[in-house]
């Protein structure tokens, strides 16, 4: 009965449940990237004042054998370690602190790692260390001490300035699971190429502002632990995701106000980009529909690089339009950040201030939005050319290809995307299209081939599911084939597959 409803739920004392060591498995399953753990982990050396950090990957000739952050901030004694590995350990953080749940530092290693060692110095304490291992921790939260004399030995490796000088921190990460198992064949370096280039640009981006002053440097190495022999070395670039140097609109940036009750004024820096960049600050943001929105920052690190916060849904011609806002140092309810510092939800109550954010001269945030989006639109009336618009390219197509269609195609909004991938067909067959999917099918008979020896995976292939995605997207834009157009579907057949029976006897003859 609704009049029998207790607004507030009565209760009978209390109990202390504490979690089961089994809490370590799910802190470490918290959907973590390779990129977004190590910024966590130079989240921890800016806080402790660090001018010098450096990402150390060390290799046993063909094998990766462990990962290190080292800075020279102002270390730690013995006491702040143990609060340091404590999950969720209390200390006040300083104001301006990028740290905040006390979970980062565990949560981000034991997610990549089965053990994570940190070893400290200050200029006043000797060296001292701690181990969690992934085996032991699960079973009672059992911590391991680090042989004074190894801790030591650590430190001595990174000092005279390596980064070390007189105090600093090495955080190490052992048994890491994206490693390759097997480096030969080139694997590791492939591996390293791919994973460096990928890390620096994430650094660069969510760092950027700290890496743009003259006192902070970020370093990533690789070096050989046998030889000595360092294979690369090199410093992080800043990436700042507003360094265009021409602006979009000359109206452009302009500082808007979305007065929040809870919170107060939240300033929005809004930006329009020049049309059809091709700099890495403006490409290297995600898809064309990931850049544009906000970009949030708390005490100057980026933690969310696009995205409209279910203000409004991305689309093509809002492309241009990035809004810098620096989170008020008290969210309240209004902000919340993601463990991993990797998002922001916002409440409704920003959307509706963003509704009436104005300047001081009376223009509004609704008119900023117009005129990125004519800015995007004009760009594309003096090309010539208004393309139609076309279905989304999805899983099986490279993300660089994905990200280039999307930016030079208009994309039909809130559609399912076309999907790419191999499956066994006939062999009179090089493709199939399924309609009900969404998916253009692959003879897997013609794999090898086409990948010329190198190893297959899900978005391998890019030239040929390129081509095949341009020459049958419209086939999906149609509720059926007319006569034309089946005979082209025929057409295309067959070339197709007297292509690639070529290219089979050619692999046969090569053998």
């Amino acid at each position: 009965m609704a009049h029998d409803w207790q607004f507030d739920v009565p209760t009978a004392g209390s109990k202390r449940l504490p979690p089961d060591a089994r809490y370590m498995e799910a802190l470490s399953s918290q959907g973590y990237s390779f990129e977004v753990a190590i910024a966590d982990l130079v989240d921890n050396s800016i806080d402790a004042g660090a001018k010098d950090v450096v990402v150390h990957f060390l290799r046993d000739g063909d094998q990766l054998v462990s990962l290190l952050v080292v800075d020279d901030g102002k270390g730690m004694d013995e006491k702040a370690l143990d609060v340091a590995m404590t999950v969720g350990g209390r200390r006040d953080y300083a104001t301006g602190a990028l740290g905040m749940f006390g979970t980062g530092l565990k949560a981000a290693s034991l997610s990549h790692a089965s053990a994570v060692t940190v070893v400290t110095t200050t200029k006043r304490t000797r060296a001292v260390g701690r181990r969690w291992l992934m085996a032991r921790a699960v079973s009672g939260f059992q911590c391991d001490i680090v042989a004074p004399d190894y801790a030591q030995s650590l430190i001595d490796r990174y000092d005279n300035k390596r980064p070390i000088e007189w105090q600093g921190t090495v955080v190490r990460w052992d048994g890491v699971k994206g490693f390759p198992k097997h480096g030969g064949g080139g694997q590791t370096d492939r591996y390293l190429h791919r994973t460096i280039n990928k890390l620096g640009l994430h650094l660069g981006l969510h760092l950027h502002r700290f890496l743009a002053r003259d006192d902070f440097n970020i370093t990533i190495a690789v070096e050989d632990v046998r030889t000595g022999t360092v294979y690369m070395n090199f410093g992080v670039e800043p990436l700042d995701p507003f360094g265009y140097p021409v602006t979009g609109h000359p109206d452009y940036p302009r500082s808007f106000t979305a007065a929040l009750p809870s919170v107060g004024g939240v300033t929005l820096e809004a930006h329009v980009w020049t049309p059809k960049s091709n700099l890495d600050e403006y490409r290297a943001v995600g898809s064309v529909m990931d850049r544009q929105g906000f970009y949030f920052y708390r005490h100057d690190r980026l933690v969310q690089a696009g995205g409209w916060n279910n203000f409004r849904q991305p689309e093509q011609h809002l492309s241009l339009a990035r809004v810098a806002v620096d989170l008020p140092d008290d969210p309240g309810d209004a902000f919340r950040l993601t463990v991993k510092k990797s998002g922001v939800e916002a409440t409704p109550e920003f959307s509706a201030a963003l509704e009436k954010a104005g300047d001081a001269s009376g223009r509004t945030f609704l008119d900023y939005l117009v005129a990125a989006e004519t800015v995007y639109r004009d760009a594309r009336k003096r090309s010539g050319t208004t393309r139609k618009p076309v279905l989304p390219p999805g899983k099986g197509l490279d993300p660089v290809v994905r990200e280039t269609i999307e930016d030079e195609l208009p994309i039909i909004p809130s559609e399912e995307p076309i999907s790419l991938r191999w499956q066994k067909l006939d062999n009179e067959l090089f493709f199939a299209v399924d309609r009900e999917d969404r998916t253009i099918v692959l003879n897997q008979h013609h794999r090898a081939a086409i990948l010329g020896g190198r190893r297959g995976g899900l978005n391998d292939a890019p030239l040929i599911k390129s081509l095949m995605y341009m020459l049958l997207h419209q086939v999906f834009e149609k509720e059926y084939s007319g006569s034309r157009e089946k005979d082209n579907l025929q057409l295309w057949q067959s070339i197709l597959i007297s292509a690639a029976r070529a290219e089979l006897d050619r692999v046969a003859d090569d053998d």
